[in-house]
């Protein structure tokens, strides 16, 4: 049987986490370093590979009923080959290492299970629904596999040269950043979204770092939960947990 279809066989490589293809992560297994993966993600594997669901402390429970933040995984052990994916969304492997990576956990793929998860708050006091207001901060030393819709824009923070992306489209960014939240307007009229542009929230991120952006948005709820009329237009300055570091919800 011929096909253009077997030029996509697996690729070789010594590697534990290699990108399959821009959709496609293979992670292998030597039966001694356990991967945590988003629970389904599995579409095949080689070898005797066990899956069972991973455990979550009461506080992680309680953590993620509060908050809408954290992950829902899937224990994988044993010996052979893994492929995860998810929607056909683009990976990427990120090596965390002391600098740390905060990320909204709808876009975690899989991670080593060596690696410590906690949930942080990020964004302004008004508590406006829609707004990211919870994080997923990755700690420790591992790799973490990412998902994007589109190939993302990396952009690097300096303390001469701040970056603001929308709140909607970041992915990631280093933990060690400050943000601040922010919804600025230039128009008189402040009751429409940034001065009627269809802009929302953002995020400003200064300090030494990265920052990673999806070539995508959701939309953010027009009538979001709000406590405050200034906070839900942009008036006044937002970001309250400017370090994010240590702000650990309890």
């Amino acid at each position: 049987m011929q096909s253009p279809l077997f030029n996509h066989a697996e690729q070789q490589s010594q590697e534990r986490y290699v990108v399959q293809n821009p959709q496609l992560l293979r992670v292998s297994l030597t039966g001694q370093d356990d991967v945590l993966a988003r629970k389904g993600a599995m579409v095949a594997y080689q070898g005797l590979i066990d899956f069972d669901g991973e455990y979550q402390s009461s506080g992680q429970q309680r953590a993620r009923a509060h908050t809408g933040e954290g992950l829902d995984l899937m224990r994988c052990s044993g010996q052979g080959t893994v492929y995860f994916a998810n929607l056909a969304q683009y990976v990427h492997v990120v090596d965390v290492e002391q600098e740390g990576l905060t990320v909204d956990s709808s876009y975690v793929l899989a991670l080593d299970s060596t690696l410590h998860t906690e949930v942080i708050a990020v964004d302004s006091q008004y508590g406006v629904s829609g707004s990211g207001k919870y994080q997923l901060n990755v700690s420790g030393r591992g790799k973490v596999a990412l998902m994007t819709s589109g190939q993302p824009l990396m952009m690097h923070v300096t303390p001469d040269k701040y970056v603001s992306a929308d709140a909607d489209a970041i992915v990631a960014w280093s933990t060690g950043l400050r943000v601040q939240m922010q919804a600025q307007t230039h128009s008189s009229s402040v009751r429409r979204r940034r001065g009627d542009t269809g802009e929302g929230w953002e995020l400003s991120f200064l300090g030494q770092g990265f920052a990673l952006v999806q070539p995508s948005e959701v939309l953010p709820p027009q009538h979001a939960a709000l406590h405050g009329i200034a906070a839900q237009y942009g008036m006044g300055q937002h970001g309250v947990h400017g370090q994010n570091q240590n702000n650990a919800w309890n």
